[in-house]
């Protein structure tokens, strides 16, 4: 047999959001069997790949811990040499100050195949994703690209007399390329603009000049940024098609739209589609997604395989969630079973994308209780419970006791096995801090009560002291009155709920809303 050649692909990621990634690289993450990222990989980009592809962090951050070159090298050329497909993803473009050549001699030292696939940079998207050419027939009729990383290193006498400078790695050293500039002619009145988080929801732009571009940014954290000093920073507004604040440059939308001005923040599960975010976004929302439940494989399989094993015992079968019908088939498949298996058997259902679900898998549910929620599916029960055996794959964690206990009190057998568990995520999306931080969101969405849980327990780490009166001013909606439940629990209150308890319910409450 001849042994599998690997391949290590350095990709660029583009300035953030992943409608900037190439056609190229999004293909190539799909095909990723392992992934080594930077730190300012935008969180959305690592959901491209395939669940079975390794990720790595290998991010570097001024004055954090940081991966060493050495070790990335020795990674890229160890995963290449065990025949897997590699992508490197670095943010905006390898070549534009990514250490890509480090990594290449490293690769090359070792035999192994390597491409280098072009994103676009920051130091192009940036400018003009903040409404900022950079050239113009009269006021820039060139630009240089530098890094600000050691401002001392740079010949500042040659970069004064540019027309435009767009500078990367430069906010820690503001002052001092402020101070090189103007002790070299540039006027204090040379316009300059600071954008952070370019690309993103939580993109920011300050606009000013040099003499008083500190005091506008003073006490503010200018990481990661991208600062533009030049006479075209003076087109910013003119080029807009509406105005643009000063404070927040996210992208104009139709004002026709019904959620047009706010900003929501969706918790989900790693993974998830994004398919909510875009009906948010296609109403006009600047959505920022923020996982905050990681779906994994149950501590043991014993007790759902000894089910499966079993499974013609069995009278009716209870999915509670398109994560229970996942993992349940997903398991059945690798007991060497699919639906066949199923034939004597009746599935009880609870919701429209478990319905959905299992719908793909080319089965219909014989029973869906109303109102999409499991508590009414004990009394609409479409027969005699007593002397049924029912199997209930669920989270590893629990809960459902009432659903249990009232099936148990009409005579059923019910069999609890854990299917899968149900994982707070170690961190926050930077984009989703951000936000949270400055306070520019308007909505938090809640789809289940484990993602209030969770983004409770994240958000404790923003605002030790009080969450409740960290959030006074965020509307907290619910999909339903389970989930609304905990958001009492937890927050105090609840400002909507759907009246219809999926997120297309969800959406329309939240029009509604925002038109109250």
């Amino acid at each position: 047999m001849t042994e599998q050649q690997g391949k290590v692909y350095l990709v660029g990621a583009g300035p953030g959001d992943v409608a900037y990634l190439t056609v190229k690289a999004y293909n190539l993450l799909a095909a990723a069997q392992v992934l080594v990222y930077d730190a300012l990989v935008d969180e959305q980009l690592l959901e491209c790949v395939s669940p079975d592809c390794l990720k790595v962090d290998v991010g570097k951050r001024g004055g954090k811990p940081s991966t060493p070159q050495a070790d990335i090298n020795n990674l890229l050329v160890k995963f290449c040499q065990e025949g897997q497909l590699v992508v490197r993803l670095k943010s905006g473009d390898p070549f534009i100050f990514g250490r890509c050549t480090s990594e290449i001699e490293a690769l090359k030292a070792a035999g192994c195949e390597f491409e280098v696939v072009p994103g676009i940079s920051s130091a192009t998207a940036a400018p003009l994703l903040a409404g900022i050419p950079l050239t113009d027939p009269v006021m820039s009729r060139c630009f240089a690209v530098l890094t600000a990383h050691e401002v001392e290193a740079l010949n500042w006498e040659a970069l004064s007399r540019l027309d435009t400078l767009v500078i990367l790695m430069g906010g820690k050293n503001l002052a001092d390329i402020v101070h090189e500039l103007l002790r070299r002619g540039r006027s204090h009145l040379t316009p300059i603009a600071i954008i952070r988080w370019a690309g993103t929801p939580s993109q920011e732009v300050w606009a000013g000049q040099l003499g008083n571009i500190l005091e506008q940014t003073a006490g503010v954290s200018l990481s990661p940024v991208v600062i533009v000093i030049g006479e075209v920073v003076g087109l910013r507004n003119y080029l807009q098609p509406e105005k643009i604040s000063s404070e927040n440059s996210t992208t104009p939308m139709s004002s026709n739209l019904p959620l047009t001005g706010k900003t929501i923040l969706v918790t989900r599960s790693v993974g998830q589609s994004s398919q909510f975010s875009d009906r948010l976004t296609a109403f006009g929302a600047t959505v920022i997604e923020m996982p905050t439940l990681e779906i994994v494989p149950p501590s043991s399989w014993d007790e759902l395989d000894q089910a499966i094993a079993n499974i013609s015992n069995f009278d009716w079968l209870i999915l509670t969630s398109t994560n229970g019908v996942d993992y349940f088939f997903e398991r059945l498949n690798t007991q060497g079973k699919d639906t066949r298996a199923l034939a004597g058997l009746k599935i009880a259902v609870v919701g429209e994308k478990t319905s959905q679900s299992l719908k793909q898998r080319g089965l219909q549910p014989d029973f869906i209780p109303p109102n999409f929620v499991a508590d009414s599916l004990v009394e609409n029960f479409p027969e005699a419970l007593l002397g049924k055996k029912i199997l209930f794959p669920r989270v590893e964690s629990g809960g459902r006791e009432i659903l249990v206990k009232e099936l148990s009190t009409k005579g059923a057998e019910v069999i609890e096995v854990a299917a899968y568990q149900s994982c707070c995520p170690s961190s926050i999306p930077p984009a989703a801090e951000q936000a949270l931080t400055n306070r520019t969101i308007d909505v938090i969405t809640f789809a289940s009560s484990k993602t209030v849980q969770f983004f409770y327990q994240l958000a404790e780490n923003i605002f030790p002291n009080n969450i409740a009166n960290a959030l006074e001013e965020v509307c907290i909606a619910s999909i339903g009155p389970q989930t609304s439940k905990t958001c009492h629990t937890l927050f105090g209150r609840v400002d909507l709920e759907a009246q219809e308890y999926t997120l297309d319910g969800l959406t329309q409450a939240i029009i509604h809303w925002s038109h109250s």
